[in-house]
């Protein structure tokens, strides 16, 4: 088909300097976008350096506003918690029939059967072991990727690994990443809360590293924030020194042109005194009913600890935090991982259980993710005795489970899966870079997209790798 060209706007009639006149004017104009554009770009790195935790745009509708980690310090068994292997229980003391890593932490043995005894819970039918009863009757709200894996098998590199996206380099943390793409909700609070944090490698876990200061994790540690008091709690003298530090640090704000160091440090100093008026407030628990406190286990010593921190994170979420980490450990079982499995196991399950609970009772876990996990998971080979209650497991980063809840992901669900006996992910591996890449896709971002620029290239979570899983997405 011709069509032929719209020569309605064209005026044959032109002079020659109305058509010079009129590419001048188009240059100019161009010219004047040019700088419109540059001022503009300006004016919102500094409107974001006055405020870096400014709400902002999402990449596209996200299924989730919010996320909180439950993380297992030093590598909860797969095989003895979430992951049911009945080839295991037949094949406990023969040799693992097939190749072992390469590279291992620590020398291993034969198969070892779990101690634990395994049954399927809601409607979904998971296996899910004793140690996690509670758990278990929350199932239907879980989704599982059984295929999880990575490659360091030491903690230090599998902690960096799990929470920076690097094993070796310092890199901003993953709650540094999310409320860098996001801001948060709150002013008053700051946007990454870590909740009794613990881990190889120590606060690089929630470390901003390049990233500004505004988005590193704050610490809670015995349900304090170090140094934060009440408003009222504060002195005028206090408040004296703080108005004039405010004052000098301005001119030097608008003298180096509202960006770099100084800006971030301004901002820190305004949050810090904008928390002393709803901090505090978080951090008591006392207004909470018996029957919130009974459904996290606060009045059982044995979950007391670990329900307060559950607890404190739905309160963090519900006033608009977008990233909460909660930690607990050391799940580094290579012997007696019967008792302390046992052990670790009671302190955490009612609480998770409840947590989970109270978030779909409060409306708040549709778009609320909430990630269980450890740093890897554990060798379906004992070390020790087979048949001594003292056998443990080694670490084990090639196939593990961890799973979600809430947050757009599909409930009562469960993706991919290791061998027969658990040690390698074989359908529907997720990588940790995928895992990060599921992540962000959840909260709206585009993992690719997500960049910041240090030292002469572009950065993201994920490097140059991870695919959004979109298996698990409901």
């Amino acid at each position: 088909m011709n069509v032929k060209p719209d020569t309605t706007s064209i005026n044959p009639l032109w002079s020659r300097r109305e058509a010079l006149s009129s590419l001048v004017g188009g240059f100019s104009g161009m010219a004047l976008w040019e700088l419109l554009s540059r001022k503009n770009l300006l004016q919102a790195k500094a409107n974001e350096a006055k405020n870096p935790l400014v709400e902002k745009p999402v990449h596209f509708a996200p299924k989730a506003k919010r996320v909180i980690l439950i993380f297992m310090h030093g590598g909860p068994s797969q095989v003895d918690t979430f992951d049911y292997k009945p080839e295991l229980q037949k094949r406990h003391g023969q040799p693992l029939p097939f190749a072992k890593p390469k590279v291992v932490f620590a020398k291993t043995g034969n198969l070892g059967r779990s101690p634990f005894k395994f049954q399927r819970y809601g409607r979904s039918g998971a296996w899910v072991s004793e140690l996690f009863h509670e758990v278990g009757e929350v199932v239907d709200e879980l989704c599982f990727l059984k295929g999880i894996h990575g490659s360091n098998s030491a903690h230090g590199g599998a902690c960096m690994m799990l929470q920076t996206g690097s094993p070796n380099f310092v890199r901003p943390s993953m709650g540094s990443w999310v409320t860098y793409g996001l801001g948060t909700e709150n002013d008053n609070l700051p946007g990454f809360i870590t909740i009794d944090p613990r881990a190889h490698c120590g606060h690089r876990n929630w470390s901003s590293a390049f990233l500004p200061a505004s988005y590193q994790g704050t610490p809670v540690r015995n349900f304090r924030i170090q140094d934060l008091k009440a408003a009222d709690q504060v002195s005028k003298e206090e408040k004296a020194r703080l108005d004039l530090l405010k004052g000098l640090n301005t001119i030097d704000f608008e003298e180096e042109g509202g960006v770099g160091e100084l800006a971030a440090q301004i901002a820190n100093f305004e949050l810090a005194a904008k928390m002393q008026l709803e901090a505090p407030e978080i951090l008591d628990l006392s207004e909470e009913t018996r029957k919130t406190e009974d459904l996290y286990g606060i009045h059982d010593s044995k979950t007391s600890k670990f329900g307060r921190q559950c607890l404190l994170a739905r309160r963090f979420a519900e006033r608009g935090v977008r990233f909460i980490q909660v930690s607990h450990g050391y799940w580094d079982s290579h012997g007696n991982l019967k008792k302390e499995h046992q052990k670790l196991a009671k302190e955490v399950d009612r609480p998770i259980a409840g947590l989970i609970t109270d978030l779909r009772q409060r409306g708040l876990l549709d778009d609320t993710l909430v990630i269980w996990g450890g740093e890897f998971g554990r060798t379906p080979c004992v070390q020790g005795n087979v048949n001594s209650e003292k056998a443990g497991r080694d670490h084990n980063p090639h196939g593990y489970t961890m799973w979600m809840a809430g947050g757009g992901v599909k409930p009562g669900f469960s993706f991919g899966g290791t061998d027969d006996f658990g040690w390698y992910a074989e359908s529907g591996k997720v990588h940790l870079h995928d895992f990060h890449a599921t992540l962000l896709h959840l909260l709206g971002l585009d993992h690719e997209k997500l960049t910041y620029h240090y030292e002469g290239r572009d950065f993201r979570l994920t490097d140059v790798f991870g695919r959004v899983v979109d298996e698990i997405i409901s």
